[in-house]
């Protein structure tokens, strides 16, 4: 989502070299982006404070003798960097009281609802923020692609529905597993192929929809690295997916995408893309942002049980390829 504000600093100056500095995880993803000059590691794990090693880290930025830094997270260690950077123009929201870390503060993000448009403000001057803003586009190149369909023994001789059946947030955000199955089961038997995504977290859970189904599903939750996943989702079909990373990353393949939202609400991270379809049961509780459903007998999950296979089939065939 930070593409978006990314994409807004070069339109405004086309020669401007913008470095991001993020988690490792995160750098397949800047290496999609076109606008990333470089990306730089952050070292630290979330929540970590590690005074020294920011200090020390902050010293080698020093070096680069930066214009500006945009701190997107809203933490106080997150400031600490930049300032100790003695980058001359640090910009952000106020966050966690950042009088001090911070010269170019903006305040009250809550009256701009989506994330992405958050982000988008940082890159105008105070008083001039846009509603308008670019969606994400990730790039892929052919030859990687290439290699990453060798690696896993992939073929494109039929078409192919990915489904993404994680949520690292909690249960509260997976569609169930055996309405996966479902929907994977009725594909296969319409001659398409099936590829399961995921991280090493989300196995248990492919594992489960894999056990359900009859037929060569592609198992690669686990299996793949992050750049790899972005290199399968640039070529298949359409996609089935939670509220998750990879529905973002889908949509800024611009995949067709039909998205299915539980605990969470697309009023505020939606998919940025003009190819998705979002599916939401509406119940009363909806959205509760529980990370497990506070609910028991029959009113648990109902955001999700009321969503039947049907729906999902339903929708898989209405979005164009």
């Amino acid at each position: 989502m930070a593409q978006s504000l990314l994409k807004t600093l070069k339109q405004q100056e086309g020669q401007v070299l913008i470095d991001v500095l993020a988690p490792a995880w995160s750098h397949p993803v800047l290496k999609s982006m076109p606008e990333v000059h470089e990306a730089l590691k952050l070292p630290f794990q979330h929540g970590e404070l590690a005074l020294k090693a920011r200090y020390r880290l902050a010293l080698t930025l020093r070096e680069r003798s930066y214009d500006q830094a945009i701190v997107l997270p809203n933490s106080f260690k997150s400031a600490l960097i930049p300032f100790w950077a003695k980058i001359p123009l640090r910009t952000g929201w106020l966050g966690e009281m950042r009088w001090l870390l911070l010269n170019d503060i903006r305040i009250n993000p809550k009256k701009i609802p989506l994330m992405i448009s958050r982000f988008n403000a940082l890159a105008h001057k105070k008083g001039e923020a846009s509603e308008k803003f670019f969606y994400p586009s990730l790039v892929t190149q052919p030859e990687a692609v290439q290699k990453t369909l060798n690696q896993f023994d992939l073929a494109l001789n039929q078409p192919v529905l990915a489904l993404c059946p994680g949520a690292e947030f909690g249960s509260s955000k997976r569609w169930l597993s055996s309405y996966y199955a479902a929907v994977a089961q009725a594909q296969l038997n319409e001659g398409w192929q099936v590829w399961l995504l995921g991280s090493s977290k989300d196995k248990i859970v492919t594992d489960e929809i894999e056990a359900l189904i009859q037929g060569n599903v592609k198992n690669l939750a686990g299996r793949t690295q992050l750049g790899e996943v972005i290199n399968l989702l640039s070529v298949v079909e359409k996609v089935v997916t939670n509220d998750s990373g990879l529905m973002h990353i889908a949509a800024a393949l611009e995949r067709p995408i039909v998205v299915i939202y539980g605990s969470s609400s697309p009023s505020f991270t939606p998919p940025l893309s003009s190819r998705a379809m979002i599916l939401s049961a509406n119940v009363e509780c909806q959205p509760c942002f529980k990370r497990e459903c506070p609910l028991m007998d029959h009113q648990f999950m109902q955001c999700m049980h009321k969503l039947s296979p049907q729906i999902v089939l339903k929708a898989i065939q209405k979005i164009s390829a």
